[in-house]
């Protein structure tokens, strides 16, 4: 199966051109394609791009989870308000590898979708390969430019042209926390990461599951993100993860992160490993467990199981981290797509940076507004602590892409990155010197 890792311009270029696109197409795909990606290859529509319906909205997306569904929802409804319909082609798996994997199938089969959910450097690698569509005019016309951060333009603008829509701002370095469970075992916010520590053993001397976690890479590494970030601080976590500095990356900061990821990876349960995100919500949801280290669209599952912020749960920044946002952002990435398509493309774009929908969406998905003009009023309190964190960290100059999730490195070095941490947490590697040493080597061979 392809691997979001190794994708380049010169890799879509080539893959699109490999073959004749009509006498051999078929024979091409079966070959070049997994059958996952083929089948979802045939579920868009194998061939038929230039057929498709003026008045359909064709989405790629990973939203399958309950909450995640709920928020998609919002803009499905919006967009029928207009007449336009809504082609679902959903891939499940919660950090999007699966789907990414799909979309370069379909992209290699010409059959591009009218926008797909994307991250950060994925964009800008689709759009030096020349196959994303250009929505500056639309843009300008709905002053995007003033409204969206600058660290969102980073990525939704490439050579000068909107090429993708930011739906929301996710931030990573979050801890939930069932408020039931911590009554229970007389917990208080965690201020520092030895008192997280000592809040996991109270909880694990009350028979309740201290951590909730899935072992997957991308889980793993989205933790990893806020123990560095506490560990080593804001310029640590910029150096390291964000500039890519080797001194950084190789240092004793660097080691003691490992040390305090090998501390908290104890506290998890026996089953943690390939259980999805959304489960291991769901742990902490029903006070099987007493936290989650995760991005705020966890939220969302709570919203979703009509779970109260201050009431059924708690929000807190992970210890160390308040102040800084570590950030990824849902994008809808537009495509090239024929003149036939381009009104419901423009359509979509409008609703998606809309400030009805940025509230709506927002509110239901866990996530803060892509704009800074929406206000807060319809959001809980966690919603309302996210949206004012945002704001301190962007005039701040504490908003940092999470190197997890596809905002602070390209896609290659996140991969690298991912892997080493997940490495660690199953065993594979055995101390943190060989962490880093291994971290360093394996980012030198992405770059």
């Amino acid at each position: 199966m392809w691997c979001l890792a190794a994708l380049t311009a010169e890799d879509i270029r080539r893959s699109r051109w490999v073959s004749p696109p009509l006498t051999n197409g078929r024979i091409f795909m079966r070959k070049f394609l997994s059958s996952a990606a083929l089948a979802v290859v045939m579920m868009a529509g194998f061939g038929s791009a230039h057929a498709a319906d003026v008045k359909e909205v064709q989405m790629l997306h990973w939203w399958t989870s309950g909450g995640e569904a709920a928020a998609l929802n919002v803009l499905k409804q919006d967009l029928a308000k207009e007449g336009f319909a809504w082609k679902d082609v959903p891939v499940a798996g919660g950090g999007g590898d699966a789907a990414m994997t799909a979309l370069k199938a379909m992209v290699a089969a010409g059959t591009y979708p009218t926008a797909s959910q994307m991250l950060g450097y994925t964009v800008l690698d689709y759009a030096q390969a020349g196959v994303m569509g250009d929505l500056t005019e639309t843009a300008k016309k709905e002053g995007w430019d003033k409204s969206v951060p600058a660290a969102l333009q980073k990525f939704s603008v490439y050579d000068g042209k909107w090429v993708a829509a930011p739906v929301n701002v996710h931030s990573v370095n979050w801890l939930w926390i069932n408020k039931s469970v911590m009554d229970k075992i007389g917990g208080t916010q965690p201020k520092t990461f030895d008192d997280l520590i000592a809040l996991l053993d109270k909880a694990k001397a009350a028979g309740v599951i201290p951590l909730a976690l899935g072992g997957q890479n991308w889980q793993e590494a989205t933790m990893f993100d806020s123990i560095v970030l506490s560990t080593g601080g804001p310029e640590f976590y910029k150096k390291a993860f964000n500039d890519l500095d080797e001194e950084s990356l190789k240092s004793d900061t660097m080691k003691k992160s490992f040390d305090n990821l090998a501390k908290i990876i104890k506290y998890v349960d026996p089953n943690f490993s390939g259980r999805d995100w959304n489960l291991a919500t769901a742990m902490v949801i029903k006070g099987d467990a007493l936290v989650q280290v995760m991005g705020d669209w966890a939220k969302g599952e709570f919203v979703a199981a009509k779970k109260k912020p201050n009431t059924d749960f708690l929000c807190y920044r992970f210890p160390g981290t308040d102040g800084s946002v570590v950030y990824n952002s849902d994008m809808f990435g537009m495509f090239n797509v024929p003149d036939d398509r381009k009104a419901a493309q423009v359509a979509l774009a409008k609703a998606t940076l809309s400030k009805s929908f940025q509230s709506a969406f927002n509110v239901v998905k866990g996530s803060v507004p892509a704009r800074t003009d929406v206000s807060d009023k319809d959001f809980d309190a966690c919603g309302k602590k996210g949206i004012a964190d945002l704001k301190a960290a962007n005039e701040g100059g504490t908003l940092f892409g999470s190197l997890a999730q596809g905002y602070g490195a390209p896609p290659a070095i996140a991969n690298a990155y991912k892997d080493v941490v997940s490495k660690f947490v199953h065993g594979q590697i055995k101390t943190s010197d060989e962490a880093v040493t291994q971290l360093v080597q394996a980012i030198d061979d992405a770059r």
